[in-house]
Parts: structure tokens; C-alpha cells; sequence
């Protein structure tokens, strides 16, 4: 598959795995009945999902968006999840000619497992070390902060061993707020999913696309008010989607999904109908029950 390019900057989609959720706890409060008809579930109401770390290089840049969930996974935990296959991102990197010593930075668009645990990496030693040793770690300020004070519900959402060594590697950009990582590269605090989560805004030749993380997982999410279970402030979720849903509405963006099992990237009219799509590339692994 070609690379997405707007201007200067390529795109294209890692493939780190598929795997399932209940989509009772995807979709929150929106009756299976309403959100089956957009995303259809087996008969154990799970929903095909898949990873999809994005690859973006512009000149003297080579940056990964989210890193899947990596190679600490247990026998257990991997058939919880319903992975279709072990993970790990420098597999796939290698399919587009790189090492991980060429990714130049990472962005977190939160720390959850599925989002940074492949950012380390269990050596043959037992050690973990970082998966992309020269790569600046871009995480908001209010995300390390909900890591190291959780509470009940973030407790287990959150593994010191996918972060601490990219800290004592002296790899992290703890950023507050809106922050420039390179030409045509942004991130902005939105919340809502976790205390800190972050968006991507890449942006050239006139064109853009917003990764918006877990703000929207898949395509089937595009209503405002349609948000996981998994959100830890639900209304700061919805007020972030509608604000920046309508920009890229108004604006003509592209939007880019981690999660969906179908659609890499889609533009969206006023109603939310898609204008035009990028369908995901088809693998052979397929998450079991999806």
C-alpha cells in the first residue's frame, strides 16, 4: 500500500495485531441495537479491532504515533485481549526498510497499555529497554501526573515498566498543552479518555490530518456523544470530539483511526457520512471471535 501524502509529510499505518473488546464497554451507554448497525459484534457481543501505530516522515523526521502493546504480554493476558498475533512494532518497521534506530520521535497520544506498551521492550536478558533508542518521547505533563497518583479506576490502566525506561534513557519530552515537535507536527491536550491524553495535527501542502487517539477509536465513533466506557471523564470527551470534529468538518481535515478494524483514514461531511476513505489493508491474522 502507497503512503498517504499530504505535502512533505508521508503516512503510512503500522500493523501491529488485531484483537477484540466487548462493545458494550467500547460504546458506553449507546444500546447495542443503535451502535451494531455501524459496527456489527459476534455473538459474544466483541468487536474486531486492530492496532495501528502511524508512521509519519517528513524531511529529517521519522515519527511513530502510539507503539502498540508490545512483547511483555503473558501467554494470559495476550488471550484475554484476543490478540491474533504477538506484538511488536519493529516487525512491521521493518516492512518499510527501518530500524528503530531510525525513528527520531514517538508520540504517546496517552499511556495505556495498547497505546505505549511497545515502546519498550523485553530483551533476551530479561532487562526492558527502549524499543527506539534515539527517539524523543513526546507525553503530556497531566499524563505522567495520573500515571504516578492513580486512584481506583486508573490503577491498572496504567505500567510504570512501559514508561521508566524511557526516562532513565533521558528519551522523554514532557510537553504541557499545545506543543510544536516538528515542522507540521502538533500535539494538543484534549483529556477525556485519561487525565492527559493528547491529539496529533499533521499538517502541509494545504492539507491535514487529525489523529485523535481514543477520542476516536473507529469511524463508528464520529457522533460526539458516542464514547467508550473506558473514558475516564466522559464530558470532557464529548466537548473535545464535537470542538475538534467540527474544525476538521469545516476545514476539509482527514481523520485517522488507531482502533478501526476497516478504515485507516476518512473524511467526513457536516452529518458525519464519509466523503472519501482509506479502507485498512486486509492480514491474514484476524482477532479470534472477530
Amino acid at each position: 500500500m502507497r503512503p498517504m501524502q499530504i505535502g512533505d509529510i508521508s503516512i503510512d499505518w503500522l500493523y501491529d495485531a488485531d484483537f477484540g473488546l466487548d462493545g458494550g464497554a467500547m460504546f458506553g451507554v449507546v444500546p447495542r441495537v443503535v451502535w451494531s448497525k455501524r459496527y456489527p459484534a459476534d455473538a459474544e457481543n466483541f468487536i474486531p479491532l486492530s492496532l495501528r501505530p502511524l508512521l509519519v516522515r517528513r524531511p529529517g523526521v521519522v515519527l511513530v504515533i502510539d507503539a502498540g502493546y508490545g512483547n511483555k504480554l503473558t501467554e494470559k493476558q495476550r488471550a484475554q485481549f484476543r490478540l491474533s498475533r504477538a506484538c511488536d512494532p519493529r516487525r512491521d518497521l521493518a516492512r518499510f526498510g527501518l530500524e528503530p534506530e531510525d525513528v527520531t520521535h514517538l508520540v504517546f497520544t496517552h499511556l495505556h497499555p495498547d497505546h505505549a506498551g511497545g515502546a519498550t521492550t523485553l530483551a533476551a536478558d530479561g532487562s526492558v529497554r527502549p524499543t527506539f533508542p534515539r527517539a524523543r518521547v513526546v507525553v503530556q505533563h497531566l499524563e505522567l501526573e495520573a500515571m504516578a497518583t492513580p486512584h481506583l479506576r486508573t490503577k491498572h490502566a496504567y505500567q510504570e515498566e512501559n514508561w521508566r525506561p524511557l526516562a532513565e534513557a533521558g528519551l522523554a519530552w514532557v510537553v504541557d498543552g499545545q506543543a510544536e515537535i516538528a515542522e507540521g507536527i502538533e500535539v494538543y491536550h484534549t483529556g477525556g479518555h485519561t487525565q492527559g491524553h493528547q491529539i496529533v495535527k499533521l499538517s502541509s501542502g494545504g492539507e491535514t490530518v487529525l489523529h485523535m487517539g481514543d477520542l476516536l477509536p473507529t469511524h463508528a465513533h464520529i457522533n460526539p456523544l458516542w464514547v467508550m466506557a473506558y473514558d475516564d471523564f466522559p464530558m470532557q470527551s464529548i466537548e473535545q470530539k464535537a470542538r475538534w470534529l467540527q474544525r476538521a468538518q469545516d476545514e476539509g481535515w482527514w481523520l485517522s483511526f488507531y482502533h478501526d478494524r476497516n478504515l485507516l483514514v476518512a473524511r467526513f461531511d457536516a452529518a458525519g457520512k464519509p466523503l472519501e476513505t482509506v479502507a485498512a489493508p486486509a492480514f491474514a491474522e484476524s482477532a479470534a471471535g472477530g
